[in-house]
């Protein structure tokens, strides 16, 4: 009907996780593994097996993103893979309410701020805007979330601090 199926696929994808990481045990102990895994594995939690799950499924994820290309593109060569999409990726994450410590987000929060990247990139793009400039305006969108996070969490640790008191 006009929708992209990897659009679709990315939906399905988000539905299934969400509700994997808010519902199951498992879910739960990776964000506090994200948060503290000495912590995690000092509460029973084997945080070894937890981070070896979250490696193995990054690497089925990536597989998954690079199958998707593919049918996108209709091509399969080593310039489509060194496109630098990390970048987007942490800046999606971190402008999405990912902490950069670790533990903290939502899978919502992430895939607005793909959708906020995309829009970045593609206006960018539209400007005229070169590699290089765009480059510059990612990375700069990268540190103010950054800014933002570690105030935050600054914050956050104060107003801690001054309950427990």
């Amino acid at each position: 009907p006009g929708i992209p199926f990897s659009f679709i696929l990315v939906i399905i994808v988000f539905i299934i996780f969400d509700i994997f990481l808010r519902k199951t045990a498992l879910g739960r102990q990776i964000y506090c593994v994200g948060g503290n895994p000495e912590a995690a594995r000092l509460s029973g939690i084997p945080s070894a097996n937890v981070l070896t799950f979250c490696y193995t499924l990054s690497g089925f994820m990536a597989a998954l993103a690079g199958i998707v290309s593919i049918g996108r593109s209709g091509i399969c060569n080593g310039v489509n893979a060194i496109q630098p999409y990390d970048t987007d990726a942490i800046a999606a994450c971190i402008v999405g309410g990912a902490s950069f410590t670790g533990g903290k987000g939502t899978i919502w929060g992430t895939l607005i701020g793909a959708l906020l990247m995309a829009v970045i990139r593609n206006g960018l793009n539209l400007a005229g805007a070169k590699n290089d400039v765009q480059y510059i305006v990612i990375g700069s969108v990268i540190i103010l979330a950054v800014t933002i996070d570690v105030f935050r969490n600054k914050m956050e640790a104060k107003a801690r601090k001054m309950a427990a008191q």
